[in-house]
């Protein structure tokens, strides 16, 4: 009887929670077309239940305790769905609603032509927000298509500048400190972890990061949220690389709350598509969680991909017209083999350790630290008092030739020498000639205090011996279901040592540390040495060794980035603040000759940040909405920019500020499913940008003033170091993109993109010379300063269009897709236009177009007409070609195959420019006026070319 009273006591006295907890969980999954999508898995991610969608979609798990739950849906074909929800203790049956599962069968899904994916969002969240950060989706329209049809050309959605966006992995920003880039070689290879990052295009505000211009890419690498199992890729293209094999594994979330996931890959080619190029990497990714309860996880990543991969040059026309677009200056022969002198390698790998909390069921918080650390290397040939050993030196040209009005027979001779090289593909000319830059060597005078023979020609690295340290937080509470608070917290520690080193001596015994163009270099004088720090045999340099600069860049930054999104009515809205501080400073561990900055820390340079963003969404109705997004904030200068001439000097560019941006965009915005549409204005001005650049000068006709204030022209050819400061720039335009289901199986798309890229204003000039060092020149009130620069005037570039990318584009497309039996064939037809090239700023000030000579006067020819006539903007053809894409996937039992291709621009159109600059070579105008109108101009623009047709074929294996 006792037995019996305890049994009932024991079921009558249970917690009510265990009988309130029997909740069942249920959602319908479905396609973007609204059909449903039968036979998905769906994890139960911690819990090591799954379930299957049946043939209307629906799955359901049972008796679910109150907590916090996620699931992971996946299927072939489809782009795996990330989810999350609460179950509480009063509740008996909750409905997910209508899941949405987005087709994976399309070739940028498979990664056949892009650098960079759009995919759906891994991440889950609040559904009754969902129409807040809609254009964050990869369901835009618009993003979709610019990214995967015109992304492979180099096309630039609103032409703006990439150094404005936000790259992050696992709350960590990867964009560089010191210029401002983000190296996709730090992970390069690894498709399958780094993909589907969740986006806020444009400038809309993001939930991770307070972001730029460009967009805010976020990915958190979790282990536990890739598909479990095996999967085999193997690609191969003729790009940058010719092969690429891959293999990932996860191991899903385990009973005793572990999930790991590897992946490696390599990619390689002994020649890519441009001559000479070779490429090799290897990659690699673990990641490692353990879950401690429903709500604590802790993530361990380490990422990173060693690399090595040769460049290809930059041509004038006259080049290309011989040679083709093929055609790569960087290689020549040596002993049967190409060798490229400019090779990038690299290694720098990272570590992250990442732990998500969820506080109670309306609060989380994420925290990050990260640690990336590793060199790359940059070669490239040097020479000390030699000719220019690159075949397409102006004087290897028939043009350079061709431009003597009365030649000498010598010259004369020279104009059929250089053309039978360049027509006859005489590699021994057109090529770099290894062979003869070890003989110069060898052929230089033994000597004795040095110890050997000083290199006339030899091999460096630049090199970049980054530390990096990050934290970052990201913290959300849920006010409501419709109202949400976020607030983004970060600091970097960034400490990167660069200098250049001896990399290959090329048979001599040392090179010298010192300046060939010094007027005097003889060992023993500090005139002339690149470290005055140095005794005078010390300026013998073995292979390893520092050579020409050396200095330590810091910068610490802070950044808070409080945001809140609610819904009210028909409105959601979205609004990010930013505050923010940088510390910047360098180090100089060389003491160059003539810049007495360059040596030792200088003070430091801090900068505040601050911003607002906010976005409107106005629901017309359930699939009819008004966007307006605005942004209104600053962004520090990076190091590059703040440093005049880093390499050599501590000086800061005159007046350097931080660069202001102001934007807005407005769209409208269809989501049915048969049509898709989005249509945007938008208007993105920005004030106070500076860009460096580094080159050879001829003609430049720059001045000095002596001790006795008299004037004395400075060296006719030099090193130059130009600044551009104080831009102000324009960006509007209107964007088109749409997609409407034919029939079931046939889609349509397009996409329309006008804009007009323009400088607002005449930013101002600075050049630094290598021949000079210090200039003395005259202020304002009549007095003698000594400064590291001199001031060129105004570049007159306001109205002129900005270039770096076309200003219009279209994209018609076709693809058929069989649900059925999983097939798809696809085309696209894209057209570019109104592209140019950035005008050299130093050709519109008034230094070139006024004679030295006669104190500042224009020169006789000079009038606006003829300064319009040569300062013509370079505008590069307009071009249009053909894409195709294909694939099929089998289900083979419980193993996936895919197989897809791709065929970008398949007529072979190899007329189209993507890039290229306006050489500053003759920086007056009597030079510069002589060259342009000789017909066979030596110093013309340089160019980069499409190369032609390109494939991808992808065999993928999953099991």
């Amino acid at each position: 009887m006792i037995k019996k009273l305890s049994l009932i006591s024991l079921f009558t006295l249970l917690p009510a929670s265990y009988y309130y907890a029997q909740t069942t969980v249920f959602a319908y999954l479905k396609d973007a077309d609204g059909k449903p999508v039968e036979q998905a898995n769906v994890d139960l991610k911690g819990a090591g239940n799954d379930a299957k969608a049946d043939k209307i979609g629906y799955f359901q798990f049972k008796d679910l305790m109150p907590g916090h739950y996620q699931i992971m849906v996946t299927k072939p074909n489809f782009e795996t769905k990330i989810f999350e929800f609460d179950v509480t203790s009063d509740e008996k049956r909750k409905d997910l609603g209508v899941i949405t599962l987005y087709s994976a069968l399309n070739g940028a899904d498979q990664g056949l032509a892009i650098i960079e994916d759009s995919g759906e969002s891994d991440g889950g969240g609040a559904q009754q927000t969902a129409t807040v950060g809609l254009l964050q989706s990869s369901q835009d329209v618009f993003s979709r298509i610019a990214s995967f049809d015109l992304g492979p050309y180099w096309f630039r959605p609103r032409g703006i500048d990439s150094r404005t966006g936000e790259n992050m992995i696992n709350g960590v920003s990867m964009a560089a400190a010191d210029n401002g880039d983000v190296d996709f070689s730090t992970w390069g290879g690894l498709n399958e972890i780094t993909r589907y990052p969740e986006i806020a295009a444009n400038h809309a505000p993001s939930e991770y990061a307070f972001g730029g211009t460009t967009g805010v890419f976020y990915k958190n690498t979790k282990a536990s949220e890739y598909r479990k199992g095996s999967q085999l890729t193997y690609s191969l293209t003729n790009r940058n690389y010719t092969n690429r094999l891959s293999y990932r594994f996860s191991s899903g979330m385990n009973k005793n709350g572990w999930a790991f996931t590897g992946m490696i890959a390599r990619r390689w080619a002994q020649e890519g598509i441009q001559d000479g190029t070779a490429y090799d990497a290897y990659s690699g990714y673990v990641g490692i969680e353990k879950k401690f309860s429903d709500s604590h996880t802790m993530t361990l990543n380490a990422i990173g991909s060693k690399y090595a991969r040769s460049s290809s040059s930059p041509s004038t026309q006259e080049v290309y017209d011989f040679r083709g677009v093929h055609y790569n200056s960087y290689w020549g022969w040596q002993n049967g083999d190409k060798r490229n002198e400019r090779v990038k390698r690299g290694f720098q790998p990272m570590i992250q350790l990442q732990d998500f909390w969820k506080i109670n069921k309306n609060s989380q918080l994420w925290t990050s630290v990260s640690y990336q650390f590793g060199k790359e290397y940059s070669s490239r040939l040097d020479w000390y008092r030699a000719n220019n050993p690159s075949p397409t030196y102006y004087r290897n040209l028939p043009s350079y030739w061709l431009n003597y009005k009365d030649p000498s027979p010598e010259q004369a001779a020279n104009i059929g020498i250089t053309r039978d090289w360049w027509t006859n593909d005489d590699q021994s000319h057109t090529q770099i000639n290894w062979d003869n830059l070890y003989n110069a060597n060898r052929n230089v005078e033994y000597n004795a205090l040095l110890g050997g023979r000083r290199a006339a020609y030899y091999l460096v690295d630049d090199v970049k011996d980054d530390k990096v340290w990050n934290v970052s937080t990201h913290y959300t509470y849920n006010f409501t279901d419709t109202s949400r608070f976020i607030l983004n917290l970060s600091y970097q520690n960034y400490r990167s040592e660069q200098y250049r080193e001896v990399n290959d001596l090329l048979g001599a015994d040392f090179a010298l540390n010192m300046d060939p163009f010094a007027s005097n270099t003889t060992a023993g004088s500090v005139w002339g040495k690149f470290n005055t720090r140095e005794s005078d045999t010390d300026v013998a340099k073995r292979e390893g060794d520092k050579i020409g600069y050396s200095y330590i860049f810091r910068r610490q930054e802070f950044k808070i980035n409080p945001a809140f999104k609610f819904s009210t009515g028909k409105f959601d809205v979205f609004i990010s603040g930013l505050f923010g501080y940088t510390s910047n400073s360098r180090e100089g561990l060389f003491q160059h000759y003539l810049y007495e900055s360059s040596y030792g820390k200088g003070a430091d340079q801090n900068f505040w940040n601050a911003g607002v963003k906010g976005q409107v969404t106005y629901k017309i109705n359930g699939r009819n909405f008004l966007v307006y997004n605005g942004a209104y904030f600053s962004q520090s200068p990076f190091l590059n920019d703040i440093y005049f001439n880093t390499r050599v000097s501590g000086v800061t560019t005159p007046g350097i500020k931080n660069v202001v941006v102001d934007a807005n965009d407005l769209s409208y915005v269809i989501s049915t499913p048969i049509v898709k549409l989005r249509l945007t204005g938008y208007l993105v001005n920005t004030q106070n940008e500076t860009s460096v650049q580094r080159y050879f000068a001829q003609g430049v006709k720059l001045t000095n003033l002596t001790e006795s204030g008299d004037q004395a022209p400075v060296q006719d050819g030099a090193f130059i170091t130009q600044v551009l400061a104080g831009a102000n720039k324009r960006n509007m335009g209107i964007e088109l993109g749409g997609q409407v289901k034919v029939t079931p199986n046939l889609t349509a798309s397009g996409l329309l993109s006008l804009g007009q890229y323009t400088y607002t204003n005449n930013p101002t000039v600075y050049f630094a010379s290598d021949a000079v060092g210090t200039f003395r020149e005259l202020d304002g009130n009549g007095n003698i300063v000594s400064r590291s620069y001199t001031n060129m005037g105004e570049a007159t570039l306001k109205n002129y269009r900005q270039g770096g990318t076309p200003q219009e584009a279209y994209t018609l497309g076709l693809r058929y897709s069989s649900t059925k039996n999983y097939w798809w064939v696809g085309a696209t037809w894209n057209y570019f236009g109104h592209s140019f090239l950035d005008p050299s700023p130093v050709t519109r000030t008034d230094r070139f177009y006024t004679n030295p000579g006669t104190l500042g006067v224009p020169y006789d020819q000079v009038n606006d007409e003829e300064l319009a006539r040569v300062l013509t903007p370079t505008k590069l053809p307009s071009a249009f070609f053909f894409n195709v894409n294909a694939g099929k996937s089998w289900m083979i039992g419980k193993y996936y195959v895919l197989v897809s291709a791709s065929v970008n621009n398949i007529l072979n159109n190899r007329n189209y420019i993507t890039g290229g600059f306006e050489q500053t070579r003759n920086v007056n105008y009597i030079d510069y006026a002589n060259d342009y109108d000789s017909g066979n101009m030596v110093f013309a623009p340089k160019y980069w070319y499409n190369q032609g047709r390109s494939y991808f074929v992808n065999l993928q294996f999953r099991f």
